[in-house]
């Protein structure tokens, strides 16, 4: 098996953030085109991470309390446009537990969309999702609680404590205690950040290195495997010493310190929304919400052949180059009403071909993610 392909919100929160950042350090050169059009590609992904990637199994939902969570990865469809449903590979399993329904699958990753400053720590979403976490991947050992990596996670020791060798049965992973502490403090709780760093700390084997996975199962001597201490992974996982070290280093500060300052500024504060959406060839758009407008965005020149009459009429518009290798056309569909479809294709003029191709893409005036939950004022 491959890496699954999907979206998942700790991507999501790099690549927005990213933008964002990178269209900072365009601005500071001059060059506000490329920088304005990096924010509005982040703009618009940021809008859409939760249409993406926020679900959940109704009856799941219910006996936690919620509302529904943020999923792992949200596997493409058809178009390669994402969506919160169908199924998840998972790696490292039998052929019998390889695919889970995409709602099933939980993991902390979605916390990153608090450490990159894209959501509050106390937005519902991420509340509702954090109740869910600790509901199915928590588990109590003597140091305190740790978190495995994701539902169904085959990477780590069988059962027996024979070593992995291709399928197996994932542990806890420390690292995740100190990911964890970083959202409590960055929710304004930090005695419980300050109990996860000891947790972190206790975690480590006798020369005080941390391990990737701790042992969750009955002792085995026979395979120096002892409940709470450091099972037969890696160790050091550099990665987990790095996250110890930011942690010190947050709860010193106060705050999350290398939480980027962008997204905390235009999403959670200024609350920036997003006047458009994104059709690309591999996010094909199959419907745009009311008072959007469609973007169309291509690798090479071309010039975008429209209709949103079934070809009654037609409208010829050259693409505009992002000044960053890529060109797009945005069509104004912010003025059509719900049920209009505009049909499109392309012509390349840089070979002298057409596409061969129309592509539809309707109006719709349901809301776009019916999961979005709203914040009592």
């Amino acid at each position: 098996m491959g890496i699954p392909q999907g979206y998942s919100p700790f991507t999501l929160a790099v690549e927005v953030s990213a933008l964002l950042a990178a269209a900072d350090l365009l601005s500071l050169d001059g060059d506000e085109v490329a920088a304005n059009h990096l924010r509005e590609t982040a703009d618009c992904w940021n809008e859409q991470i939760e249409k993406w990637t926020f679900a959940g199994e109704p009856d799941f939902c219910a006996s936690v309390g919620i509302a529904g969570h943020y999923v792992r990865i949200a596997p493409p469809g058809a178009t390669d446009e994402a969506s919160a449903s169908g199924e998840t590979e998972i790696r490292n399993q039998t052929p019998d537990r390889a695919i889970l329904s995409t709602t099933d699958v939980l993991s902390p990753d979605a916390l990153a969309l608090v450490r990159f400053g894209l959501r509050a720590a106390d937005d519902p979403h991420i509340v509702d999702t954090v109740k869910a976490i600790d509901h199915s991947l928590r588990v109590e050992l003597p140091q305190g609680p740790l978190w495995y990596r994701y539902t169904g996670d085959g990477y780590g020791e069988h059962e027996d404590g024979a070593p992995f060798d291709g399928i197996g049965q994932g542990r806890p992973w420390p690292l995740l205690a100190g990911e964890r502490a970083h959202y409590e403090l960055a929710a304004g709780r930090r005695e419980v950040a300050e109990a996860l760093l000891s947790t972190l700390e206790k975690s480590a084997g006798p020369g005080g290195l941390l391990p990737e996975q701790t042992w969750d199962g009955p002792d085995i001597p026979e395979r120096e495997l002892f409940f709470g201490q450091p099972a037969g992974s890696a160790m050091p996982l550099v990665w987990a010493h790095s996250e110890h070290i930011k942690l010190v280093r947050s709860l010193r500060d106060g705050v999350v310190f290398d939480m980027p300052p962008q997204g905390v500024e235009r999403y959670i504060r200024n609350k920036t929304a997003s006047h458009l959406r994104i059709w690309r060839f591999n996010n094909r758009l199959s419907s745009v919400p009311v008072g959007k407008q469609l973007r169309l965005e291509t690798e090479a020149n071309a010039l975008v052949h429209w209709s949103t009459d079934n070809w009654t009429t037609v409208s010829d518009s050259p693409a505009i180059p992002s000044g960053l290798g890529t060109y797009y056309v945005d069509l104004p569909l912010q003025h059509e009403d719900a049920g209009t479809r505009v049909v499109f294709t392309f012509y390349w003029p840089d070979v002298e071909n057409w596409e061969h191709t129309d592509f539809t893409v309707q109006v719709v005036n349901e809301p776009e993610n019916q999961m979005r939950i709203d914040r009592e004022e």
